[in-house]
């Protein structure tokens, strides 16, 4: 059986649990995807295939007076989901704040919802970043099976490729941090939403380092349960480690690894990894740091 029809079977298996009402741990027993994942009921609309023809303005947050706009049809290589403020184009990398609105808080730009497929990410290399279905050999990008967590990226943070980690030996993925939300709700793609880091693991993927933080949105039910990673069940830390681990190898490349012993590090290590990109960040935006082929509005 191949890594693609076993990761297929477990998603399936998963998209079929997530309409119980009641929050379920689930382990796949048929397949060697050790995915497990917080199963919980869908009550906002999440990435859609529907075809968009014109531009379509929608909100991003009330809480900052974002907004959002839609160009091109969704599943093509033309789609994009611009970002303004008033009557301004915005960068979601560049120009939304990193830092929420209460102590210990971040902004967390959703490209993923839960229970979707499509591979959409904030195209750095393109003026505003946008976000787009990400392309790989001409082709876009799907995951083999929904990812079931919202993901995203935190603004104002990079993960410097030039710069090498003192314990791990490798160097960051040249990206924003990514954001793992493990909330009850599906965040609509374009949100701009407050969010708790709980944790953070190191994920070395072809060799770079690409730190995942979990976080929970502050207005989520469960987020005045959840305020480090030991709050966080096991299911949905172990489910979340092994997705990532595993979801390439549908397309033969190797699984991914995991430095520190593969362990979740606490909230006070993510903060301290969040602050650490933030100012490579700071650094690649003022010009310090050669951008390469990215845009950051200064080149």
């Amino acid at each position: 059986m191949t890594a693609s029809l076993l990761f297929r079977q477990s998603s399936s298996f998963l998209l079929k649990q997530s309409t119980t009402k009641t929050t379920t741990t689930m382990k796949f027993t048929a397949a060697p995807l050790a995915l497990l994942a917080l199963a919980t009921p869908i009550t906002t609309s999440a990435w859609s295939t529907a075809a968009v023809r014109s531009v379509r303005a929608v909100p991003a947050t009330i809480l900052h007076g974002y907004t959002t706009a839609t160009t091109g049809e969704s599943a093509t290589e033309s789609f994009r989901l611009s970002f303004a403020e008033g009557d301004d184009t915005i960068s979601p990398w560049h120009d939304i704040p990193l830092k929420g609105n209460a102590d210990g808080t971040y902004n967390a730009v959703i490209e993923i919802p839960k229970m979707t497929k499509a591979k959409m990410e904030v195209a750095t290399k393109e003026p505003n970043n946008p976000i787009a279905q990400d392309m790989k050999k001409g082709k876009l990008r799907d995951y083999h099976g929904p990812i079931f967590w919202n993901y995203g990226c935190l603004p104002q943070t990079w993960e410097n490729p030039n710069e090498e980690h003192p314990e791990l030996k490798c160097f960051g993925d040249d990206d924003p941090i990514d954001v793992v939300e493990i909330g009850s709700k599906a965040i609509a793609m374009g949100s701009v939403t407050e969010v708790k880091p709980l944790g953070v693991i190191a994920m070395i993927d072809d060799g770079e380092l690409d730190w995942k933080v979990i976080a929970i949105a502050t207005d989520d039910e469960l987020a005045k349960e959840y305020n480090d990673i030991d709050d966080v069940p096991d299911a949905v830390k172990d489910g979340i480690r092994e997705w990532f681990r595993w979801y390439k190898t549908p397309d033969d490349k190797p699984l991914n690894g995991f430095g520190f012993d593969e362990k979740w590090l606490d909230a006070k290590n993510a903060n301290e990894v969040i602050e650490e990109t933030h100012d490579a960040w700071k650094k690649l935006r003022s010009g310090e740091i050669e951008a390469g082929k990215l845009w950051t509005g200064k080149n």
